[in-house]
Formats: C-alpha cells, structure tokens, sequence
C-alpha cells in the first residue's frame, strides 16, 4: 500500500478495488490512499486511464475493477481487423463490466487454427502475469457466427412505419418516425429493439439503412446482410486483381495445341476446368483411354498473404443465387484470366489419367501447362451432337473430340458402378427472373450424360489430386463424407419397417446398402419418399486436414482440385500440389500447412453460410411469386412431419410451406417419429413424409420467405392403436382438434 500523501501506482490501486469492500467512488478511494491537493488531478488522471482502458469500470453502486475473462470463451474478430495483427473482442459482455476489453490473437507457425477477420471463435484466453491483464488469446475453434440480431424491410402506413423482420421467428415491431434515420418504403434497415410504456412493449429503432431490394432487383440482399457475407471487395483486393497479368510459357509446358474443350451450363460466365480424350496408344492397355483435365491455375494468381488471398479466404467460396453471383474472387481473375476461354492462352494446372477399359484408372500425372480452349460448348450441345444433332460448332468436333470423351466416360462409368456411389438422384429447380428480378419460370433442367461426363472426370481428377499428395507426404485438405450416424439409421430402419422395406440391422453400412433400399422404393413406386428420408440420414459432408474417406461417393481419399475459382479448398489443395511437385515457388508455405485444420473449418462454415443463404433466397422468390395466388389450391408432397405440423413442398415451384397440426382435421393428432407421421387418435387418419396431398395457399410472408397452407386431403386410414404400438419409440408430441372442417 501507498503511503499516505503519495501518489499509489496501478497495481496498488487495483489492488485496493479488489480487496477492500463498499469503495462506492472516486471519493472513497481517494480516502484509501489519503488523496489531497495536488495529488487529486493525477489521481483522477490515473482512474481515468484505467477506466479508458476498460481495466476498470463505474456503475451507479461502485467504482470497480474490470471482471475477468475466462479462460476459454468466444470471441469475436473485427471484420476490418489487420490479418497480421488480429485484435478480438468478447461476444457477450456485460456492459456495467464497462468497456469490453481487446484482446490480441496470437497466430504463429505452430498454430492449427488459422482465424481470419470477421471470425467467430473459441479462444483459451492468458491474461498475463501482470496485475493489469493483458489478454492474449490462442484460437482453438472457428465457430459458425449467428445471423444479425433484427434485419427487416420497412413498410409505411397511416400510423407510422412498422419493421417487418426477415426471420420468420420474429414479429413485426412499430418504427416511432422519430428513429427512421433515412429510410423509406421497402427500405432493408437494420435495428435495435427497444422497450417503451409500462407494457414493455418491443419497438425498432432503425441503426443502419442497407438497402433497397426491390429497387436494386435483388432480393439476394436480405441473405447477404442478414448472414453478413462480404459482397464488395476492397480497393487492395481490386487493385491487386487489376494489376495481374496473363501467364506466359515460363515455368510451364506448351499443351495449346492439345484440343482440350469447356462444357459447361449455356449460361455460364467463367470456364475453370476443360477435358479432352483419346484412346491409349499402348499396346498394353488395348481399350484403354487417356483423359485429360485441365483447370483453370488460379494459384499463379493468388498468393499466400496477399490481398487477393486474404479476401478469398475471407469469403471462403463464391456465393450462387437466382439475381446474382457473389464471387470469391473479382472478374479480373474470375471471369478473365482464369476463364478457359475459347481461343485464349491461359494458364492452368492438369491432370493426366490413363484408365484401363473397365474405366479403372493405372496411373496419373500432374503438370503445369499454358493451354488454349479449342470448343466453349454447353452440355446441351455437346449431348445433341452424340445424340445425331450437331450443330456448326459440333459438326466438326464429333469424331475427333466428342466421341472419344463419351467413349472414355462409358469406361469410367461402368468403374463407377462397380464402386457403387450413393445414387441419390434428387431433381434441383431452377428459378428464372424477369428483367426486373422477379420470378418468370420454375424449370427442373434435364440431366443429361453430358453432365454425368463432367462430374465423373472431375471426380477422378480430385481423387488423383488426394493419392498424389498422399504419396508425398504432403499436408491438405481432403473433402470428407462420414457414415450415417446409429442414430439415424435407428430412424432410417423404423421409418423403412412401416413401409415393409427390409433393411440390414448393422451399423456397418455401405452405399451401397442405401442404393438397394432405393431400387426397391423404386419397384413400388415410392422412390421420392424414400429418397427424402435416405437424404436425411445422410451426414454432412465437409472439410477436414484429416481423412476420414467420403462415404457418399464410397472412396477412401478425396479432395476438391477442380474449381478453384469459386471453392477456397480447391485454391489450397493447387498449392499442395505446386509445392510437393515441384511445379513451382508459389506453393503451399510451411505457415498454411500448420494451419490446415482452422483452414478446414472456416471454410466448412462459409460453405454451410451460402447454403442457407442460397435456400433462403430461393423461399423467398417463391413466395413472392405465390403471393398473388391466395386460395388457389395445389398439389404437393409431405416434405416434413414434425410435432408442431406439416412441411409440404408444391410439386410444380418446389416452394415449401407448413400447415399448423391444429389445422389437420376433427380429431387429436399425436406425432409418431418413427414412422415420420402424424395419427389422429380417434379415426386413424396418417399423414406419412412423402403422401402426396392437395392443398390451398392461405397465407404468404414474402420477407421471412414462408408459407402457410390449408391441408384438402384426407390421409390414410389406419387402426391407430396398432399404429401408435408399430413404432418402437415413443410419441414425442401432439396436435391439436381442428377449430373447422376441411374443404
């Protein structure tokens, strides 16, 4: 302790906060070190300090010193936060703590988690030795950062303006007129919630006007703001992209005269992988065939540490909706010099595979290679040149280039069945806008063996990319599938046992197993059923640093090579590949590698984010599109059973709306989990997962991107008491009696 007179140092005066009792202020504490005179301005100094730096804090009952962190929490990382100097902040915070304290993310090479700015993560915090805390923090976790609090569109109305939110869960709020900031009708605003009156009754308080999304023709927006996805790059990153050059030969093999070809969707605007094939020459491989693939060198462009890298890395992969893309990386690399573009040298990194006649692969090569794209063809021309209808354009490519792909593929394709992949086969809609980014057309494109032709070469090429890092001992990210979970095959086999499907009773399943559950479904006509519940059961696939084999396409290693202008992964598995071959000095570093498993979970994380950003954005284009439609009646399918009600998807849109179980008839309906159905106990009416039932529109929330419909069919009938003992489990919820009858 100080004497008295004298002036106390920092720790002296934490100290005293910490072990002396009813130090209500400035005043009593000066009375605990015998502050007079002179030494009250440097001591109010001092204090002030401390309180600045969020050491110590004031509320209405004392002055205090600062609560601790623990020693493992949350933190969050400014979006805007240096990447070489990573500061964070606590997420959750008591405000009367005072200020929340910085805390400094340590990185370094023997770091295994590699955290970016706009980070969500979970930190083992040190405080230092010091009385004062200094808080450093070492990132043990990348964590899934939640949505914005409260994001809505603003609606005026007589009475002022009210906040009608983007989340279906949340109810609409007043806006006083007073707290509108600048917004206006339709306006994306985000907000603070307030409480006013006695009632305590929630009202908005607008804090930032984002946007206009039916001014801008972009519904998009409300996605991208309400899941904070970065859509503007920055002038570095811009400037970085500008400033990039096209490859020339050095450093690369000349295969501009190799006719490789893009095949893509006729609407694609950036080309990143081409193929070619031709039979093998070697007389010891009679049948055989050599297939190339080629993709677009993106590493050549974007190094480690740079701008450009660390934006990508940020963004994690490129974001696809109906009225825009959100790119991971700018044009100038995307849709330029990384475009295979039909006639234009470009650099790439390929991929020789030579495949016996059974499409069995003998043996692969990788090489770093300038190239020129001899055809850009969509798979809908190349398909109707194999098909007897060529174009000018695939006239002259049939012979020489077409159908050595197509023979190639129908070796590589009978290997496949061999190998028996999950044949999950689910159709994918697809939403056309007008010019004013409204809904024009729902179509479910064809799926052509122009398609399978791609993917199946692709995936070789991603399976060559993982054995050859394998063999060198080389660190990367392997794209991983883990087995169904006993959980939900025990779900699985009961849901199947209604039906009077047989499945296996062990847990040991392959793909395989699920492919003859399918076939059967597919002899009694209830494929679409069954395949949704095959869907759920499956687990998600992600990335990792360690292989765990992908169980989806029954492989025991894979990796993501092919797309590296839209997948971050691809990017880092390219500089693997430069590095343990030698194909360069633009490898993967030492640095990167050691952070491989952060790498892995943030960019699982980005690519979960734009999944639900694209779903959601679709929910709600469908439902602006059905929103002039209410009591008009459609026909649908069971998409979900829940205890609260029903999911139900519209056979034509692919729109899913719910229908309440208080709604679903005159009777009590109890949930059977097992059989993934809703019973009414007194008649014994089922509606199973996958029925097909007709129902009417009777309300539309176009923001939140939500349906609600009226239930017009009737289920099957079945004895309930025998249903409800068919089920192992037990019932986990009920309905309730419908107020009205159905009609």
């Amino acid at each position: 302790m100080a004497a008295a007179g004298e002036l106390p140092t920092r720790e002296q005066l934490l100290e005293a906060l910490a072990n002396t009792d009813d130090i209500k202020g400035k005043r009593d504490l000066a009375k605990v070190f015998g502050i007079r005179g002179d030494l009250r301005r440097p001591f109010k100094a001092m204090l002030a300090e401390l309180d600045g730096e969020g050491v110590i804090t004031r509320t209405r009952k004392a002055l205090r010193r600062t609560a601790a962190l623990p020693a493992v929490t949350v933190l969050d990382i400014p979006a805007d936060a240096d990447p070489e100097n990573l500061h964070a902040f606590p997420a959750q915070w008591n405000e009367e703590e005072g200020e929340r304290p910085r805390v400094a993310v340590l990185g370094g090479r023997d770091a295994r988690v590699a955290p970016a700015p706009g980070d969500r993560i979970l930190a083992r915090i040190d405080a230092g030795d010091a009385d004062i805390p200094a808080y450093t923090a070492k990132a043990m976790k990348i964590l899934d950062k939640p949505r914005r609090g409260h994001i809505g569109i603003v609606r005026l109305d007589n009475e002022g303006a009210r906040l009608v939110p983007v989340d279906r869960k949340q109810k609409e709020m007043r806006i006083p007129l007073g707290d509108l900031l600048t917004a206006g009708e339709g306006d994306l605003v985000e907000v603070e919630v307030k409480l006013s009156g006695r009632l305590m009754i929630p009202r908005a308080k607008v804090t930032a006007v984002i946007g206009n999304p039916a001014s801008e023709g972009a519904i998009s927006l409300i996605a991208i703001h309400n899941l904070e996805i970065p859509f503007r790059f920055p002038p570095s990153v811009i400037r970085d992209a500008e400033e990039a050059r096209e490859a020339t030969l050095k450093g690369r093999e000349d295969w501009r005269d190799l006719p490789l070809v893009t095949i893509d969707p006729a609407d694609a605007k950036d080309h990143d992988d081409a193929v070619y094939a031709q039979p093998d020459a070697d007389e010891k491989n009679l049948g055989g065939h050599i297939v190339y693939v080629a993709i677009a060198d993106v590493a050549g462009y974007v190094r480690p540490g740079t701008a450009l890298d660390r934006e990508a890395y940020l963004r994690g992969n490129s974001v696809y909706f109906p009225d825009r893309v959100v790119p991971m990386l700018p044009e100038r690399i995307s849709n330029d010099l990384c475009s295979l573009r039909q006639g234009e040298p470009r650099a790439a990194l390929a991929v020789r595979l030579v495949f016996d006649k059974g499409g069995n692969k003998l043996g692969h090569s990788f090489h770093r290679i300038l190239m020129r794209s001899a055809a850009k063809l969509s798979y809908q021309q190349a398909q109707a040149a194999i098909d007897g209808h060529p174009d000018d354009q695939t006239g002259p490519l049939l012979e020489p280039i077409l159908k050595p792909l197509y023979a190639a593929y129908a070796a590589m394709a009978k290997a496949r069945d061999q190998r028996g992949p999950l044949d999950l086969d689910l159709p994918e809609r697809k939403i056309i806008l007008d010019g004013k980014g409204m809904v024009k057309d729902i179509r479910v494109p064809e799926r052509l063996a122009a398609h399978r032709l791609i993917e199946e070469m692709m995936i070789a090429a991603n399976v060559a990319a993982a054995q050859a890092l394998e063999a060198k001992k080389t660190p990367l990210l392997y794209r991983v599938h883990d087995v169904p979970s006993a959980e939900k095959l025990q779900a699985l086999r009961e849901f199947l046992g209604s039906l009077d499907i047989s499945v296996k009773k062990s847990d040991a399943v392959r793909a395989s197993d699920f492919n003859g559950i399918l076939a059967q479904a597919r002899k009694a006509g209830n494929v679409e059923q069954i395949s949704e519940m095959v869907l759920r059961s499956q687990a998600q696939a992600e990335y990792s640093a360690d292989n765990y084999g992908h169980f989806g396409l029954n492989l025991q290693r894979y990796a993501h090579f092919t797309s590296p202008i839209r997948r971050y992964a691809d990017l880092i598995v390219h500089r693997a590949l430069v590095k343990a071959l030698g194909l360069g000095d633009d490898g993967l570093s030492d640095n990167e590698a050691q952070k491989l498993p952060g790498i892995a979970q943030h960019i699982s994380s980005t690519e979960r984010r734009a999944m639900l950003a694209e779903r959601e954005t679709a929910d709600r284009l469908l439902a602006q599109f059905l929103a002039g439609q209410i009591g008009a009646r459609f026909e649908g399918r069971i998409s979900g059973v829940t205890r609260s009600g029903l999911f139900v998807r519209l056979r034509e849109t692919g729109a899913d709306g719910f229908i309440p179980a208080s709604t679903l008839g005159q009777d009590f309906y109890r949930y059977e989990q097992g059989q993934q159905a809703m019973i009414g106990d007194r008649t014994g009416e089922k509606f199973t997962l996958g029925d097909t039932v007709t129902v009417r529109l009777l309300e539309v929330a176009p923001v939140a991107g939500a349906l609600r419909f009226e239930l017009l069919s009737e289920g099957v009938r079945v004895n309930a008491s025998s249903a409800q003992r068919a089920t192992k489990r037990p019932s986990k919820s009920y309905g309730s009696k419908a107020r009205g009858r159905r009609g």
